[in-house]
């Protein structure tokens, strides 16, 4: 039988994971937005690419949550957009209203599906799904720390002038401005970065890492980004419904692990066949082991904010 998976929210983010998605051949998607119309016919459009690409046209658009029965995975990319000068924090109330209905209504239909969520603020947003899910925090899942791997990795290999593919590294940490690029587990081809790259320069990559959202904002002007998004959200996708066991960055709640517990924020995880299987506990450095528990201490303002 093949996967389902549910994309709520049709603006860029979401119609960029619903197309990867649907060019990965192994689920039926369902593209779901308020806007009536809107979702409908973009997955129209995104079909008729579809087979350009030579791939079945296998998304439906719709206006509620009917269509979204029995899906494997529901996504949650909708919510106010961030604008330039306006921070992820400041998104929190105006998207907790969104998330908090979005979730009733598809875990109503789809009680066994695993959640991913990328509303913004995306730590505080998934806690949100998942007290009002009451699922167990292997089927609740914040992408982000994958996200800003991608950009990490990315300047390193820019910096250095080589393929991405020999970067090998991760962000833990609030999807945000508090985030932790870990330099301590970062090489090149095997080769720790710290021997490649002085110490004011991996500083300023570090930096730019942290802010890697905000540039985008600031250059589109309106928007934020959305490619590499949907291709994080895919490989997360890959990962669950193929039982890949990968280890990736993502956010969860975490239970004592590096100290925290109740608050979600991004740790380095296995993901499987059952949504979040292991938690890896690394041994950080001092300094980021500081940065971890000091991300996780804004995460939670923004839980007691909430109330939850």
């Amino acid at each position: 039988m093949r996967s389902k998976v549910t994309v709520v929210g049709a603006g860029a983010t979401g119609g960029s994971t619903a197309r990867r998605l649907a060019e990965r051949g192994y689920a039926d998607v369902v593209l779901v937005d308020i806007v009536e119309g809107f979702a409908a016919g973009k997955a129209l459009d995104l079909n008729q690419g579809l087979t350009l690409g030579g791939h079945s046209p296998s998304m439906i658009g719709a206006d509620g949550y009917d269509e979204t029965a029995g899906s494997d995975i529901c996504v949650i990319t909708s919510g106010f957009p961030r604008q330039p000068g306006m921070s992820r924090d400041d998104l929190l109330l105006k998207n907790k209203a969104i998330v908090e209905e979005v979730t009733a209504d598809l875990v109503n239909r789809s009680p066994d599906c695993t959640l991913i969520i990328l509303t913004n603020p995306m730590d505080a947003m998934a806690q949100l799904a998942q007290s009002v899910s009451g699922f167990p925090r292997s089927r609740v899942i914040g992408q982000g720390g994958l996200l800003d791997t991608a950009r990490y990795r990315a300047f390193i290999s820019w910096e250095l002038d080589v393929s991405p593919e020999d970067v090998s590294g991760f962000v833990l940490g609030g999807h945000g401005d508090t985030m932790v690029p870990v330099p301590s587990f970062t090489s090149v081809a095997g080769v720790p970065v710290n021997e490649l790259i002085d110490t004011e320069r991996m500083e300023a990559i570090i930096k730019r890492t942290a802010g890697g959202g905000g540039e985008i904002v600031g250059l589109l002007k309106k928007g934020s980004a959305f490619e590499a998004p949907g291709e994080a959200v895919a490989m997360m996708c890959d990962a669950i419904l193929m039982d890949r066991k990968r280890l990736f960055p993502c956010a969860v709640m975490l239970e004592g692990e590096y100290g925290i517990r109740d608050t979600f924020v991004g740790v380095l995880v296995k993901l499987g066949a059952g949504g979040m299987e292991e938690v890896l506990e690394l041994d950080l450095s001092e300094s980021e082991l500081a940065g971890l528990r000091s991300s996780a201490d804004s995460v939670r303002e923004l839980i007691d904010v909430m109330g939850i």
